[in-house]
């Protein structure tokens, strides 16, 4: 099994996706191919001992992140996450990965792997830490503006990813309202609510972004502008409640005390919240395995993202996906 990974790509490149690469390789026999300028992750790589299971693979350009998406491809052939995409399209590596620019990974993806048949639009799907344990909410990001087709099939894609790659049997999927009733929310929610309804999925109906944390559903089903508003929020009240923990802990003598006992017991909980534990969030729909990470994701997050892309290849996930959708032809699968 062989990874490709985009070592130019992210806020910590190149050294923290070396570094993310080298712990990967030493836990598992996965072949890894860092993607990028050669000279640069070779003097990256000379830090750590040998790794007989990792390689390095020459591109010449990178597509920084605030380029746009697909005029950096038409102009960069060979940036680092289209030279990694290729080397899965041409089958040489079974997996992308990559912290760099989202949309170059999503565009690189599409042209250079294209998607299932049938799928109308691909999300990214990522797994959000609850109390229930690691759920998946999809898309969030991919797709801004989705019509009720498109969250019917992130419904499908999420329940099968929930089921065959994360384990979950019989996955309940919410979607996401402002309220549980049927009635509730705008026309997007209520016309993919009364498609979901006929669908041969656990449907559990709508779901509160309140409820999330509780780990009601195992699968949250919404487009990429909430999905992806939601990710980012959870994210800043997780960072803004650890720091104003460790504020009123060092106000005094005693409370510093206490937050000596209770420590191990926050590192527990913060690490629960950390993204880092779940590595990166897979681009479903597509045909190929692309595992998309944080752009500021370090070694840890790396290494996960890599275990991530091995788990969906190990589960055979693109071609069980291939073979699950339901494809149908009617006025609700189009995308008009």
């Amino acid at each position: 099994m062989r990874i490709a990974l985009d070592a130019m790509g992210g806020d910590y490149a190149p050294q923290e996706i070396v570094a993310g690469a080298i712990q990967a390789a030493k836990e598992s026999r996965l072949e890894i191919v860092l993607v990028g300028e050669e000279q640069v992750i070779s003097r990256e790589l000379k830090k750590y001992p040998s790794c007989a299971n990792i390689s390095v693979y020459h591109a010449s350009e990178v597509i920084a992140m605030d380029e746009e998406p697909a005029l950096a491809l038409r102009k960069k052939k060979d940036a680092s996450i289209v030279v990694a995409t290729k080397l899965v399209k041409d089958g040489y590596a079974d997996a992308v990965v990559s912290a760099g620019s989202t949309g170059a990974q999503m565009a690189s993806s599409l042209l250079g792997l294209g998607r299932i048949k049938g799928i109308l639009r691909p999300a990214i799907a990522t797994v959000f830490p609850t109390l229930q344990g690691g759920k998946l909410i999809l898309d969030v990001g991919a797709n801004a503006d989705c019509k009720p087709a498109n969250l019917v099939q992130f419904a499908r894609m999420g329940a099968i990813y929930a089921e065959k790659v994360m384990g979950i049997q019989r996955p309940k999927v919410g979607l996401l309202n402002i309220g549980s009733e049927e009635t509730k929310g705008n026309e997007l929610a209520q016309e993919t609510f009364r498609l979901l309804t006929g669908e041969d999925l656990n449907f559990i109906g709508n779901i509160e972004a309140r409820y999330i944390p509780y780990g009601e559903a195992d699968v949250v089903v919404c487009d990429g502008f909430v999905g992806n508003t939601i990710l980012k929020l959870a994210e800043g009240l997780a960072g803004a409640l650890f720091t104003l923990i460790k504020q009123e802990v060092e106000k005094d003598f005693v409370r510093k005390i206490g937050g000596m006992l209770v420590r191990s017991a926050f590192k527990d909980i913060k690490k629960t919240m950390d993204y880092a534990e779940y590595g990166g969030a897979p681009l479903l729909g597509i045909e190929g395995v692309s595992i998309i990470c944080h752009g500021s994701s370090k070694a840890r997050a790396i290494k996960n993202a890599i275990h991530v892309a091995q788990k969906c290849i190990e589960n055979q996930f693109v071609s069980k996906l291939r073979e699950a959708i339901a494809f149908k032809t009617g006025k609700e699968e189009t995308d008009e």
